[in-house]
C-alpha cells in the first residue's frame, strides 16, 4: 500500500507544483520489476522513497464492466496483453498512434473499474486496477502527438485523485477521525494556551463574544454537510469572527479566503459585491474546500494546515518526508511555515479553553445573540443609508446584515437584501420612496502634460496631491513626465481649477481695474503666476515684495499677461536661427548675446527641453531688443565645479538664490555635483 501512496503523492506534487508537462517516469510497475532486482533499483528506491506493494490475493471474483474490444480485468490475474511488434523503421505512424490510443482507452477502463470496486468496498481490487491503469499509461508512446499527451496527463491525474480517495477512505475507517478532531495536548498547544492566557486574552474573549452572531448558522451548515461541528470555531483564530477582517495576504472575511480560492469555490467578486464577506456563502465555500482537502489528506490536522497555507505547500513538504506522513501530522510541524505551524496548535488550544474554561483560568462572557433577519429582493441601486433613512430601520443594523456590499450600495440587478426580522413589509412598501443612487462624475480625469508642467502643478490644478497622481499612474513622484504624456488624475469629483474658475472666489478688481488676489492656503507665487498668466518678478514688483513668502489672507495685485507682453517685446526684431550640431540653448544664447532665460522664453522652452540639429529657433540681433527686456538684466556663464563645492556654496558665491541655481541647471535639492562638472551661474 505504501508504494501506491508514495507514487501518488509524487505524481500529485508534480501536477500541483511543477506542472503536468514536467512529469518524469519514476518507477515501473511491480509486475515488471521484482523488489531489489536490476542494477539501479537501490538508487531508485532511495531517491523516491517508493516501496513495493503486495500483489492482490488470488481468487478474487469481482469484475469491472469493460468496453467491447478491451481486455477484461480480474483482480489478481494479469490480463493477456500482446503488444504488436514494432516492425521495421518504416512502420506507419498512424499504427503506432492507434496502439497508444488503445492503451490509453484501456487504462481509462481500469480507472472506471477501480471506481466501481471502491464503491463496492473492495479497496484492494480498486488499488490493483489503478496499478494496472498506471502501467498502461507509462507504456503508451505519444510520439509528440498533443492530443495523446493531453489524454495521458489527464488519466495520470485521475489515477492520482482516485488513489488518494481510496487511501483516505481506508484511513477514515481505520482511525475513525472523520467526525471528530482529536484534542491533542503537547508543548506546542500548551504554548498557544499560555498566549491566550496572557497578551491575547482580550482578543480571545472578544472573538468568543462575537461568535454568537454567526455560530448558530455555521454549526447547522456543518451538521448538514456531515463535518465535525468543532470546525465552527475555526473563524475564532482565522478572523476573530469579524466579517470584514482583511489579512496582509489579502484574505478577507470570516473564513479568510483569498480572491482566487474564493472564486474557485463559487464566491463572486465584482465592483458591487464581495461574497467572501457573506457569512452564509463563505461558510458553504469553506465546507466545500475542507471536504476536498479531507479527501486528499484524510487527516483533519493536516487539512487545517492545508487550509491555512494551501495544499500545494503542504504537499511539497510531504514530498520531502521520508516517513509515512499521514500517520502523524506533528511529523510535519517543524517543516511548515511558522504561521501555518502555529495554526493547528492555536486552533486546538482554543478548543481546550472553550471545552474547560475554568481549568485554564477563563470566565467566558455571554455570547452576542444570533443575527435574525429576512430577505427582500430589490432590483435598483440604493445606498443603505438612504434605505435606513426612508424606512426608519437602524442604519447600523442593515449594514451589519449586508457586509458583502463593498460600498454599502445595492447592485443594479436582482439582489436579496437582508433586513431585521419583521421589517421586510416596511421596506417593500417604502421601496418607491428610496432614491435611486446614481454614480458621481468620473472618479478619474485624464490630463495631457504640457510644456513646463510638473506633478505638483497638475496636482494643484485638480485639487489632489502629487503622490496620489504618481500612485494612480504607477510612477514615482521623482519620475520625469514628458510633454504629451497622458496622466490619470484622481479628481475626487472636482473640476480642474483655472484662472477663471478659482479666481471667482479669490480674486476681484478694484476701482482702478487692477486684479486683486486674496491668498489662500496652498498658494505660492509660482502657482499664482501660472494661474494668472504672469511671472513671479512682476507680482513681486507690483506688490513690493522682498521675498517669496506669503500668508493666508494677504492681498496681492495681479497684472495679467505681463509675461506674454514681455515676450512680445523681446521678439519684436527677432530672427530665425537653424540649430547646428553641437549647439545647446546656452551656446546659442551666448552667441547672440542673449540671456539663457530670454532665449528659453521667446522659444517657449524649459531648462529640460532638448533641441536638435536643423530645428529653427528665434534669437534677437546683437545689441537689439535685449536691452529693452527686463529679463536681460542678468547673464549666465559656465562654472567648473571644484573640490568642496556644493550647490548652496556656489549659489552664495555668485549671489544667487539656491532655487534659481538649481532651476537653471535642471537640478533638485537631492542632486549630486562632482569636481570638474560644468554648471551655469548668473553674472549681474
Amino acid at each position: 500500500m505504501k508504494f501506491f501512496l508514495k507514487t501518488t503523492v509524487v505524481i500529485l506534487l508534480v501536477f500541483a507544483v511543477v506542472g503536468c508537462a514536467s512529469y518524469q517516469q519514476i518507477v515501473s510497475s511491480p509486475d515488471d520489476v521484482e523488489p531489489g532486482s536490476g542494477p539501479d533499483s537501490a538508487d531508485v528506491d532511495s531517491r523516491s522513497g517508493i516501496e513495493e506493494t503486495p500483489s492482490v490475493a488470488q481468487g478474487a471474483t469481482k469484475h469491472a464492466k469493460v468496453a467491447p474490444g478491451t481486455t477484461k480485468f480480474r483482480p489478481g490475474v494479469e490480463p493477456d496483453i500482446r503488444e504488436e511488434p514494432l516492425g521495421s523503421d518504416r512502420q506507419n505512424h498512424s499504427r503506432r498512434q492507434k496502439n497508444a490510443q488503445q492503451k490509453l482507452d484501456e487504462a481509462l477502463e481500469f480507472c472506471r473499474a477501480s471506481q466501481e470496486f471502491w464503491g463496492q468496498g473492495d479497496l484492494e481490487s480498486g488499488v490493483a486496477a489503478l496499478d494496472r491503469a498506471y502501467k498502461l499509461v507509462l507504456e503508451a508512446e505519444t510520439n509528440g502527438d498533443p492530443k495523446l499527451i493531453q489524454q495521458k496527463e489527464d488519466i495520470r491525474f485521475m489515477i492520482c485523485k482516485r488513489m488518494l480517495e481510496i487511501y483516505a477512505s481506508r484511513h477514515t475507517v481505520a482511525k475513525g477521525n472523520h467526525n471528530a478532531i482529536p484534542l491533542v495536548m503537547n508543548t506546542h498547544v500548551q504554548r498557544e494556551i499560555k498566549l491566550f492566557q496572557g497578551r491575547e486574552r482580550k482578543f480571545f474573549l472578544q472573538s468568543y463574544k462575537r461568535s454568537g452572531r454567526y455560530r448558530t448558522e455555521i454549526v447547522k451548515a456543518f451538521e448538514e454537510a456531515g463535518l465535525p461541528t468543532a470546525l465552527s470555531w475555526l473563524p475564532l483564530i482565522e478572523s476573530g469572527f469579524k466579517v470584514r477582517a482583511l489579512s496582509s495576504a489579502r484574505a478577507l472575511g470570516l473564513w479568510q479566503f483569498i480572491p482566487s480560492t474564493g472564486y474557485k469555490y463559487g464566491l463572486k467578486r465584482d465592483e458591487w459585491v464581495d461574497e467572501r464577506m457573506d457569512v452564509t456563502k463563505a461558510t458553504h465555500a469553506a465546507i466545500a474546500y475542507m471536504k476536498e482537502l479531507h479527501d486528499m489528506f484524510g487527516d483533519w490536522t493536516t487539512v487545517l494546515a492545508a487550509y491555512n497555507c494551501g495544499e500545494s505547500r503542504v504537499l511539497r513538504v510531504i514530498r520531502n518526508q521520508n516517513i509515512n506522513y499521514l500517520d502523524n501530522f506533528w511529523d510535519l510541524f517543524e517543516k511548515l511555515p511558522y504561521e501555518t505551524a502555529r495554526y493547528v496548535p492555536r486552533y486546538l488550544a482554543s478548543l481546550h479553553i472553550i471545552k474547560d474554561p475554568k481549568k485554564y483560568g477563563f470566565d467566558l462572557p455571554k455570547v452576542d445573540p444570533p443575527e435574525v433577519y429576512e430577505k427582500v429582493t430589490v432590483a435598483k441601486r440604493m445606498r443603505l443609508q438612504d434605505v435606513a433613512k426612508t424606512t426608519g430601520i437602524s442604519r447600523g443594523a442593515i449594514e451589519a446584515l449586508n457586509p458583502e456590499l463593498r460600498y454599502k450600495i445595492t447592485p443594479p440587478r436582482s439582489y436579496a437584501l437582508k433586513v431585521p426580522m419583521d421589517q421586510g413589509p416596511l421596506l417593500v412598501s417604502s421601496l418607491s420612496k428610496v432614491p435611486t443612487w446614481t454614480a458621481p462624475t468620473r472618479t478619474y480625469a485624464y490630463h495631457r502634460v504640457r510644456r513646463g508642467e510638473t506633478l505638483s502643478h497638475i496636482a494643484e490644478r485638480y485639487r489632489t496631491s502629487a503622490r496620489a497622481i504618481a500612485r494612480a499612474n504607477n510612477i514615482s513622484t521623482r519620475s520625469i513626465i514628458r510633454v504629451g504624456q497622458r496622466l490619470k488624475i484622481p479628481t475626487k469629483h472636482y473640476k480642474p481649477t483655472t484662472a477663471s474658475s478659482k479666481g471667482k472666489k479669490t480674486a476681484y478688481k478694484d476701482k482702478s481695474g487692477k486684479t486683486i488676489h486674496r491668498v489662500q492656503r496652498g498658494d505660492s507665487l509660482w502657482l499664482l503666476a501660472r494661474r494668472y498668466d504672469t511671472n513671479i518678478k512682476e507680482i513681486m514688483r507690483l506688490n513690493n515684495l522682498k521675498s517669496t513668502k506669503l500668508h493666508i489672507g494677504q492681498k496681492l495685485v495681479i497684472s495679467k499677461g505681463t509675461e506674454t507682453v514681455e515676450a512680445a517685446e523681446a521678439v519684436t526684431d527677432a530672427k530665425k536661427y537653424r540649430v547646428k550640431r553641437g549647439d545647446s540653448p546656452y551656446t546659442i544664447a551666448q552667441k547672440h548675446k542673449m540671456s539663457l532665460q530670454q532665449f528659453l522664453r521667446i522659444n517657449n522652452l524649459t531648462p529640460r527641453s532638448k533641441i536638435y540639429p536643423g530645428q529653427v529657433v528665434l534669437v534677437t540681433p546683437s545689441g537689439g531688443e535685449v536691452a529693452k527686456s527686463s529679463v536681460a538684466t542678468t547673464t549666465t556663464k559656465e562654472y567648473r565645479v571644484r573640490r568642496g563645492d556644493s550647490p548652496d556654496k556656489i549659489a552664495r558665491k555668485h549671489k544667487m538664490g539656491l532655487e534659481r541655481f538649481l532651476q537653471i541647471n535642471d537640478l533638485t535639492r537631492r542632486s549630486k555635483i562632482y569636481p570638474g562638472q560644468v554648471l551655469l551661474v548668473e553674472v549681474r
